[in-house]
């Protein structure tokens, strides 16, 4: 009987385990003598829509840019899938999809060129079915074969979408992903991303000024505001509000 309340025990230990996508520790970030972000601590698991709100200059682009390896941080460490994103990122980014800023996409090759560069990055010898079905929803199939720099914005935005997507990823990271997105779009894209959480095929994390995808698919939001975590609500919190009084996150962000 001991035996196997253990053999339960260790194998919910390692469900644990497995499920944790991202783990942020005592994580600092400065430019220069300019303190940012001050002793993060964050985790996901799969699962999670977390979103992290916070006015601007709040760092909240310094923490994305931590989590997905583009700057190193002052002291602390991040790890995605249980790998670390700095001493092995390769390793760590495989299973990291990031949603670059439309502006940050090479302008002289095509959508299909980024898509297909992608792919190669990836080990794969082509997009997945799922990829080109949400092209085809976004209405970009038609325009792949056209260069980047005579995309609009939301049309940049959706490419950056589906890069981010490629792969099957384990950790989503969304920085104002909905941006310059048209509402028919917008709601297709939170439609795919609510299934991948569903079906617990990733965490999202997504950085966002909207409160209304905040409140309506967040299971958790995080205020970040001086470098630090000043405030949190977990999915209980956000289910209470949107049965209850709606407008109880907004004012309780204008408060704070």
């Amino acid at each position: 009987m001991r035996s196997d309340a253990f053999g339960v025990a260790l194998q919910a230990r390692r469900t644990r385990v497995s499920d944790q996508i991202l783990r942020v520790q005592s994580l600092s970030a400065a430019y220069g003598k300019h303190q940012v972000l001050t002793s993060i601590d964050l985790s996901l698991d799969r699962g999670e829509w977390f979103s992290l709100v916070g006015p601007n200059g709040s760092g909240k682009s310094t923490l994305i840019h931590c989590v997905v390896g583009q700057l190193a941080p002052a002291s602390g460490n991040v790890r995605v899938d249980g790998s670390d994103i700095y001493a092995a990122p390769q390793i760590a980014k495989r299973r990291l999809g990031y949603a670059h800023p439309p502006e940050r996409l090479p302008g002289l090759l095509t959508g299909r060129q980024c898509l297909e560069i992608y792919a190669a990055a990836r080990e794969q010898a082509e997009f997945e079915a799922e990829i080109i079905q949400l092209a085809q929803s976004f209405r970009l199939d038609g325009l792949l074969d056209q260069f980047v720099d005579t995309y609009s914005l939301g049309t940049r935005q959706k490419l950056s979408i589906l890069l981010a997507l490629m792969g099957d990823p384990a950790l989503v990271v969304l920085d104002e992903a909905f941006n310059g997105l048209d509402p028919r779009s917008g709601h297709i894209l939170k439609r795919h991303l609510q299934e991948r959480v569903g079906a617990r095929r990733c965490a999202v994390f997504l950085a966002t000024h909207s409160l209304d995808i905040v409140l309506r698919y967040s299971t958790r939001v995080a205020l970040l505001q001086d470098g630090q975590f000043q405030r949190s609500w977990n999915a209980g919190e956000l289910r209470a509000m949107r049965m209850g009084n709606p407008d109880a996150l907004e004012v309780a962000l204008a408060q704070a």
